[in-house]
């Protein structure tokens, strides 16, 4: 099994790359997701390039698609398209837009960026994994910003209602939703409870001093599971942790850009 702490930093790196090279995206964002994913891709699920298109697989759907820096970072990792590709990354010879597309990037489940979407479409693919009678899980990942839609909440009935325990929900809970915190713009609280009393077996884990404790909650769900998942905006850079200027930047002066490289931690 790889080393969280050391694959987390080399995503990061190259997050950072991509972003210095195209002078534009969510890094914040990106960076928040960064221990969710890579538990994900790397220690608990067995999805590769091989798994494109074959229907007996387990599901990752991002549907905090500004979030996709991350994902893009861990897709050209695992082999699904070459690293170059990154280096274009927002430039019209390219495959990676702001937001992920299915029908452009390998190894997306899901067009996703238009929040509030993603949970509705994984449980129909929950649905229909269980009609095949095929043992794997589909996560779906959420914002704190999405997760004042509607739709959102009546597809949580829906997963209870339909006792989807091939369902997985992990919200990355970064307190934080575009340019303002949660308890300013539209409070979640109580978080916990909102997700139980719709049905689901709810859990916290701390991703910012205890990411390891993320991976045993991915095993043995009796029904659907909502994982809260602690974490900071712009979670691993000294320069961007608490500073909402950078939630979606351009322009990098030089400057900028060695702070950059050199504010990781």
């Amino acid at each position: 099994m790889i080393d969280l702490k050391a694959k987390s930093l080399e995503i990061r790196k190259s997050i950072i790359e991509t972003f210095i090279h195209a002078s534009r995206g969510h890094v914040p964002s990106a960076f928040s997701l960064v221990e969710i994913l890579v538990t994900l891709y790397y220690q608990r699920f067995e999805i590769d390039s091989n798994s494109v298109g074959n229907l007996d697989r387990d599901r990752i759907i991002l549907s905090k698609g500004h979030g996709c820096l991350a994902l893009y970072s861990i897709l050209a990792d695992k082999g699904f398209f070459s690293k170059d590709e990154l280096l274009k990354f927002c430039k019209i010879d390219g495959i990676l837009g702001g937001h992920p597309s299915r029908l452009k990037v390998p190894g997306v489940e899901v067009s996703t960026g238009s929040l509030g979407h993603g949970l509705s479409v994984g449980i129909g693919m929950a649905h229909s994994l269980r009609l095949s009678q095929k043992e794997r899980k589909v996560v779906v990942i959420l914002g704190d910003g999405e997760c004042n839609e509607g739709s959102i909440w009546e597809a949580a009935l829906s997963a209870s209602k339909h006792k989807l325990n091939n369902l997985i929900v992990l919200i990355d809970h970064n307190k934080y939703q575009s340019y303002g915190p949660n308890t300013e713009v539209c409070p979640l609280d109580p978080f916990s409870r909102k997700w139980e009393s719709f049905g689901f077996e709810t859990f916290e884990v701390d991703m910012i001093n205890s990411p390891e404790n993320l991976l045993p909650l991915l095993e043995n769900t009796n029904r659907p599971r909502a994982i809260i998942c602690h974490t900071i905006k712009g979670q691993g850079h000294k320069l961007m942790e608490g500073d909402l200027s950078w939630h979606h930047k351009n322009r990098l002066s030089p400057q900028e850009q060695e702070l950059l490289r050199e504010g990781l931690k």
